[in-house]
């Protein structure tokens, strides 16, 4: 079991990475709905609706160029595109559907919410994001035209800027209420990211525990894998079929019902930490240079920070930061060396290169089944992989490609 509170933080900072060196958005626009929450006087339950679905507003842009577009533009033809996929990917989970609506309206402005039918309380709470969400935007613009001003300064020109706009982009009412909650200089000062960090754990602290399931953990973890999944169309699928291959490998060793199920949990969220490298290394179609090559170790370094922050979650964030690991020490990013690599991380270790080598990339097709298995009998060879999860992916060869391949393209093509 483990808290959904606690999941949808950690999370949230998977989403955050995709700004690799904006970070904290999510956690700026949470904190700030919170503060014009209180003006408000929101019902607590409101209240979490309204910090869960800040946290994850932007859970449909896993791009960084996206990204870039949101905190530098402060309105375009099209915004709403990550809202759809938002809206679309929160439907996939029963815990978190609720949401979805939210998301899905948080870009739309103020005068079309009535004429579109939206309901009241899903117009307030996605207007509020959206306007909270659009001063951290024009924050990171003034910062970033004048990098010497102060944050009281800044604060004054947002203001303004907000204030303009009420009776457009955001509704009066809630203007007001931006206003008197942005009047303290504590509320500038509390966007730094060690106050911000210490203001959202205290208020995590104060809630009550919402326990969730392995099946709800199953459907939240497919979602964040099609978050993942989506930052480069090279990678389409990649966690989603590293997460079947490595169940199916598990089941034919035989290990426990629930091992396998959490194997699959670490398998859809392995690569969370890629989401802060940028698009055009994931997208390069030439060979990485060394420094390049350093940049993409440090995702599976960042999905440990992630997921170890989740009480309950210890094996799994494990099992998933490892599969770069090689059992003679020399994998990254900790260099585990044999015993330090429990089974189900060499499990999603042999799944991750098997699902690599069978999908498409921008450098070469897709390799055949025996190709593949060859060039794990190598790693084998070299001490690099375990010869009894390598046998059984060669004695179920067909299968494992099957799986490996079935979100990528025909698998009779290969056969």
């Amino acid at each position: 079991m483990s808290n959904l509170h606690q999941l949808i933080y950690a999370l949230s900072d998977a989403l955050d990475l995709v700004g690799v060196d904006d970070v904290n958005h999510g956690k700026r626009v949470a904190y700030m709905a919170l503060e014009c929450a209180k003006v408000l006087r929101m019902e607590p339950k409101r209240r979490v609706d309204l910090f869960h679905a800040s946290l994850l507003h932007d859970c449909g842009v896993s791009s960084t160029r996206i990204h870039d577009k949101l905190v530098f533009t402060f309105d375009w033809e099209g915004a709403e595109d990550h809202c759809i996929r938002g809206y679309q990917m929160l439907n996939r989970s029963h815990k978190l559907r609720h949401l979805s609506n939210i998301i899905l309206y948080h870009h739309t402005h103020y005068e079309m919410l009535e004429a579109l039918g939206v309901d009241a309380e899903t117009a307030l709470l996605a207007n509020l994001i959206f306007m909270v969400d659009r001063v951290d935007a024009l924050n990171a613009q003034f910062r970033k035209a004048e990098p010497d001003i102060s944050p009281l300064s800044i604060g004054e020109k947002v203001r303004e800027e907000v204030s303009s706009c009420a009776g457009t982009f955001f509704d009066p009412r809630l203007v007001e209420v931006y206003l008197e909650a942005s009047s303290k200089e504590g509320f500038w000062f509390t966007l730094d990211q060690e106050p911000l960090h210490r203001y959202l754990i205290a208020y995590l602290e104060g809630l009550v525990a919402e326990n969730v399931d392995m099946s709800e953990l199953h459907e939240v973890a497919e979602m964040f894998a099609l978050f993942v999944d989506a930052k480069s169309p090279y990678t389409a699928d990649h966690s989603y079929d590293v997460a079947k291959l490595s169940r199916f490998i598990a089941k034919r060793m035989e290990l426990s019902p629930d091992i396998c199920s959490k194997i699959e949990v670490a398998g859809l969220l392995h690569d969370l930490g890629k989401l802060r490298i940028p698009d055009e290394l994931l997208d390069k179609e030439a060979a990485l240079t060394p420094g390049e090559f350093d940049t993409i170790k440090v995702h599976a370094y960042e999905t440990n920070q992630i997921l170890s922050q989740i009480k309950g979650l210890e094996d799994i964030a494990l099992w998933a930061s490892q599969h770069h690991e090689q059992l003679n020490g020399k994998g990254y990013p900790y260099h585990a060396v044999g015993v330090e690599m429990p089974l189900p991380s060499r499990i999603i270790a042999v799944a991750d290169i098997f699902q690599a080598l069978a999908q498409h990339r921008p450098y070469r097709k897709g390799m055949k089944p025996m190709d593949i298995y060859q060039i794990l009998a190598g790693k084998v060879d070299q001490g690099s992989l375990d010869a009894e999860v390598v046998e059984v992916v060669k004695e179920n060869l067909q299968e494992c490609w099957e799986l490996a391949v079935a979100n990528s393209f025909n698998t009779t093509m290969m056969r």
